[in-house]
């Protein structure tokens, strides 16, 4: 794959015409979160399809599920499995990557928040669920959720537990009969404040004294309302405003082994460990597929800005180091879309990148949109500063690429495990 395919760009013109229309007039009240992104992205999956897309995809897999249950239990032949010719292998729009990449990368330029808030509730939180529940689970939780009827939050992150997940984890549960209890606190939970449906992952303590780094991690889905369970107000950020950002609390949440996901301490696919380690691939990747709208936006407000503004008489894109910049700008474009398009062809061939190969696109790409939107903001000079110029907006929401979905530290180190072995 070496550009859009013609659906592609259909596709991507329309996103353009539903941006123009429903979101860039909106821009100040999202940024200062006076709007609220949910319904914005209601009606931009109503306008496409996607609502009807996910849940038409939803119903199939579970009608699918539920017949070799029955065989299973009837003692009948099981149901031959009609193998894939791509896709990642899990998610609810699996087969349907270029679509979203398209969605992901339009968005992003514009709004990221909006991206964020999205793709959490529907890449993690969906997608955990979908992996690991149990026919009942999947039937209980996913449409709302991969239809944004509601939203759901992703929680793992913890205050002393960032690139720590696992290992500094103190979120526990404790076995109460067949009920299990939980405690704790988690932090910088996108959706948080606003989540319907919550994915926990928890330390499982069996008061045995084992180490607390080692003891097993398990799956719960919690409601809003709970009684035990309470959402903090959303937090004030450098960026990515339009996505509600806060905390979780677990106070003796009585937890029944039905929001156990697999409802099941032995999973199959191992403990919680296993579910977040996949989870971290596709979050990754799609990274790059934010960053690669970033660069696009700045890429096009630059090459604008260049033929428009003036100085001593001439047009500044004549000014060499204007050039230098409009340069290093369409290099870091060219790249991050390669990677883009690498990954979208190994997906439709059956072989994802692997978690290292996942950790190097977004190491790379999310360093390149933030040193892109950082040199719009410089090309742009004192206008650059200011907000109605739009590319301190994106500036601000870069940076986080290089800090969501583990630092750039910790994706050098997985880089290196993967090569090391």
């Amino acid at each position: 794959m070496f550009e859009w395919s013609e659906t592609d760009v259909m596709i991507r013109d329309a996103v353009r015409g539903f941006i123009d229309k429903e979101i860039r007039p909106h821009l100040d009240e999202l940024d200062s979160g006076e709007m609220s992104p949910y319904p914005i992205i209601r009606k931009l999956f109503s306008e496409f399809g996607i609502d009807a897309l996910g849940e038409d995809a939803i119903t199939k897999l579970l009608a699918r599920q539920r017949k070799r249950e029955e065989a299973l239990a009837a003692g009948e032949p099981l149901p031959e499995k009609k193998e894939k010719s791509g896709g990642s292998g899990g998610g609810p729009f699996d087969g349907q990557e270029s679509l979203m990449a398209v969605l992901v990368g339009e968005l992003s330029g514009v709004c990221m928040g909006l991206v964020t808030a999205m793709g959490v509730s529907i890449g993690l939180g969906a997608t955990t669920i979908m992996s690991r529940g149990t026919l009942a689970q999947k039937e209980r939780w996913l449409t709302d959720i991969v239809t944004m009827k509601k939203v759901a939050a992703w929680a793992i992150t913890e205050p002393d537990s960032g690139s720590d997940a696992f290992g500094g984890m103190k979120t526990y549960v404790r076995r109460d009969g067949e009920d299990y209890i939980l405690n704790g606190q988690k932090t910088f939970i996108t959706n948080g404040p606003y989540a319907d449906t919550v994915v926990v992952y928890a330390k499982l303590d069996e008061g045995d004294g084992a180490d607390k780094r080692d003891r097993k991690v398990l799956t719960f889905v919690l409601d809003k309302g709970m009684e035990g369970f309470a959402q903090g107000k959303p937090f004030r950020k450098m960026g990515l405003h339009a996505s509600p950002t806060g905390e979780l609390f677990f106070d003796n949440v009585r937890l029944g082994r039905d929001r156990l996901l697999g409802e099941t301490e032995e999973h199959k696919g191992g403990d919680g460990r296993e579910s977040a380690r996949s989870s971290f691939t596709a979050e990754r990747i799609g990274v790059a597929f934010m960053a690669l709208g970033i660069i696009n936006e700045c890429h096009r407000l630059c090459l604008d800005y260049a033929k428009n503004r003036k100085l001593w008489g001439q047009e500044i894109g004549r000014f060499q180091l204007v050039q230098l910049k409009l340069a290093k700008i369409e290099i870091a474009r060219i790249n991050v879309q390669n990677m883009v398009f690498n990954a979208l062809e190994r997906s439709r061939a059956g072989k994802p990148p692997t978690l290292a190969e996942a950790s190097a696109m977004k190491l790379y790409s999310s360093e390149a949109a933030t040193d892109v939107a950082m040199e719009a903001v410089q090309l742009f000079g004192g206008n650059g500063y200011m907000t109605e110029y739009r590319v301190e907006q994106l500036a601000r929401d870069a940076k986080s690429l290089m800090i969501y979905a583990g630092s750039n530290e910790i994706q050098v180190t997985h880089v290196a495990k993967g090569l090391l072995g």
